[in-house]
């Protein structure tokens, strides 16, 4: 059985156990990732999609992020007095192993943009700290870590909660700023 994928604007005839070499993917070494965009599967009954195959999938093992062959453009114009230039690139690429073709039942798995905003979401269920005065993002980072994501958490300490977090030295005016920006 083989697919044929899309990813990074490239099309790609696979099967399982093949090795590619795509666009940059935002995956680690050893990650499962999963391509949805499936415009065909081909085998016993070949399966075109309209564009896609609904519910069909691959799936792949991150081997390693690379980069491909140096490109070099090199400009000569002719003639007394002109000019030359060079310019070299090397394209950013994903090795990718794939392990298995889904033909139905792929899980609807987020892809890796909406997976890193995940975090985001949670962060903006929480208040942003950094409107209080001296809170710049680097404490808000630490004010994160000790537990503290709301105006109404910071609101709440008491000196001898203040005391006891040791990840950043929380001031009393943060306190006051607080409890006025979680009333509203």
């Amino acid at each position: 059985m083989f697919a044929v994928l899309k990813t990074g604007g490239k099309q790609y005839k696979v099967q399982a156990g093949d090795v590619l070499r795509v666009e940059k993917l935002a995956a680690d070494a050893g990650e499962t990732i999963q391509f949805d965009e499936v415009l065909m599967l081909g085998g016993d009954a070949p399966v075109v999609g309209a564009p896609l195959v609904e519910g069909a999938a691959v799936k792949a093992e991150v081997i390693d992020q690379i980069k491909g062959d140096k490109v070099i453009n090199f400009v000569k114009r002719r003639r007394k007095h002109s000019s030359k230039r060079t310019v070299g690139h090397r394209q950013k690429l994903t090795l990718v192993r794939i392990t298995e073709i889904l033909a139905s039942g792929a899980t609807k798995a987020a892809p890796k943009a909406a997976a890193k905003a995940a975090p985001a979401a949670k962060a903006e269920s929480a208040d942003d700290l950094t409107q209080l005065t001296g809170v710049g993002p680097a404490a808000a980072k630490k004010l994160n870590e000790a537990g503290l994501t709301s105006f109404a958490q910071i609101a709440a300490l008491s000196e001898d909660d203040i005391a006891g977090i040791e990840a950043i030295k929380v001031k009393p005016e943060w306190v006051e700023q607080a409890k006025e920006l979680a009333k509203g």
